[in-house]
């Protein structure tokens, strides 16, 4: 994704997503207390076709699991598309907003994003970053539409500690950071 959106993101993150509590320290195996965990209250999936334009979808929580209930938009792909990808996660609580993404990438060799459609949607996604041992990430990604259709996207942030699997991953182990599910419409 190139850089110079990034500037306009924050602007553009009207939107709405999850918190939930991150990964403690990787130094101590005693789990850290709730007040040093991260959190996470905004994701965000920008998503650019080969022809420009972007299309981006925000799912934000700002008390967590148990308050409100989260402010979700709808993801809307055009069919037949291929779209270069990322995905922001952030803590909104701070200001200026922390990067817990780019903690993830510092940590790849531990975390791995699983990307799962549902119902009749019509979407491939394949994670286009790995971290030092070849797995992958998750970060970064190719979301690939195919016919006019509609669903949910799952999306899981797992750190995986000394569990992380060869590709594609196993979205059965480790420690659950965000989960969140997306509404998506492939249409023209």
């Amino acid at each position: 994704m190139k850089k110079f959106l990034r500037p306009y993101l924050a602007f553009l993150m009207m939107g709405s997503l999850i918190a939930t509590t991150g990964c403690g320290g990787d130094d101590d195996p005693t789990p850290a207390p709730a007040s040093d965990a991260e959190v996470i209250t905004t994701v965000q999936l920008i998503l650019e076709p080969e022809k420009g334009g972007l299309a981006m979808a925000t799912i934000k929580d700002m008390d967590g699991v148990g308050g409100a209930n989260p402010t979700k938009e709808t993801l809307i792909l055009k069919p037949n598309t291929v779209y270069t990808g990322e995905i922001l996660l952030l803590n909104e609580k701070e200001n200026p907003a922390v990067e817990i993404h780019d903690e993830i990438l510092e940590e790849a060799d531990d975390h791995q994003i699983f990307y799962t459609p549902g119902g009749n949607l019509d979407l491939e996604v394949e994670s286009t970053d790995t971290d030092s041992k070849g797995r992958p990430v998750g970060l970064a990604t190719t979301f690939t539409t195919g016919a006019a259709s509609q669903g949910t996207l799952k999306v899981v942030l797992k750190h995986q500690k000394g569990t992380k699997a060869a590709a594609p991953g196993d979205a059965t182990k480790g420690e659950t950071d965000v989960e969140v599910t997306f509404d998506v419409i492939i249409q023209e």
